[in-house]
């Protein structure tokens, strides 16, 4: 992504986060509703609601953000009510458009740290870990297990194999079965890679996954261009596993400090329920199927960065 770019998603965020939100619902009276021609609110709507004039905010809009300061920024995320992952995303777009600009790049590819592994391979549940372009880098047994409909062998899932949860799920056909809610899931999936995007705009992973995604994928495409993001640290997700069935999980997900980009995430269900007894399944599944040298060497275990 070039830093032309950046500066032109600043005004593209913003667009679209004001065709969210109407007149009426922050209180402004409309008197030409039948001659508006945009959805949500006018430029000059939300100048006056963020306290600017038209023109400085029309120029914002129009990508020239030198000279902008945090207290402007705020004043506009209170006044498109932005919620907490949105004014993040702002923040991180105006940042990286005033960066020098930079060579778009491919991260050095580098080994998980023994201690991470310990920690996955310690962990009773399935546990992963992810970078910042949703590719799978590292994960315990029962994780490798959990998912093995990513792998061309589901049923011989081979860990060496690289895959990314995006891509999986806008390619493969398979993903439609193992997400019951496959809507949810795309939507969150590319709402989250387009938050990661906005923190590092200059990985060559991300643009090139977001551009073949794009040029492959109709429903990609359309998420995509409605600009949304969020934040991912914890909530209940429902899987359809192709060999247990149906699984209900709890889910914690971390940012790894000493690890830019790295974002581990753990998976619980609840003891004594039909979920706990399809988990002890898969992991006696995993135990058959998974060789004990691919899980213990972890061969491919890199951030792929």
């Amino acid at each position: 992504m070039e830093s032309t770019n950046r500066v032109a998603e600043i005004g593209q965020f913003l667009s679209s986060r004001r065709a969210k939100i109407t007149p009426e619902h922050v209180g402004l009276p409309v008197y030409d509703a039948a001659k508006r021609r945009v959805p949500g609110l006018r430029r000059q709507e939300v100048a006056t609601l963020a306290g600017l004039s038209v023109d400085y905010y029309t120029q914002i809009e129009r990508g020239k953000v030198n000279g902008i300061s945090e207290s402007v920024l705020d004043a506009i995320a209170r006044a498109l009510e932005l919620d907490d992952a949105e004014r993040s995303h702002l923040f991180d777009l105006h940042r990286s458009a005033l960066s020098s600009p930079q060579r778009v790049r491919s991260r050095r590819t580098k080994a998980v740290r023994p201690m991470v592994q310990r920690l996955l391979d310690g962990y009773t549940g399935p546990a992963f870990v992810r970078n910042a372009r949703h590719d799978l880098v590292a994960a315990n047994q029962l994780a490798y297990a959990f998912y093995s409909p990513l792998y061309p062998d589901q049923l011989h899932p081979d860990p060496s194999k690289a895959v990314n949860f995006v891509r999986f799920c806008f390619l493969d056909p398979r993903a439609r079965e193992f997400y019951p809610d496959w809507d949810q899931m795309a939507d969150g999936a590319v709402n989250l890679l387009r938050t990661d995007a906005g923190r590092d705009p200059y990985d060559r992973g991300i643009s090139d996954l977001v551009g073949e995604l794009s040029t492959r994928s109709d429903e990609f495409r359309v998420r995509w261009a409605k600009h949304n993001v969020r934040l991912h640290y914890t909530g209940t997700k429902t899987f359809h596993h192709p060999v247990v069935g149906d699984i209900t999980i709890d889910y914690e997900t971390m940012p790894l400090p000493a690890d830019p980009g790295l974002v581990l995430t753990l998976y619980s269900v609840e003891p004594g329920s039909p979920s706990a007894d399809a988990m002890t399944l898969l992991a006696n599944w995993a135990a058959t199927n998974l060789t004990p040298t691919a899980s213990a060497d972890h061969p491919a275990h890199t951030t792929g960065e």
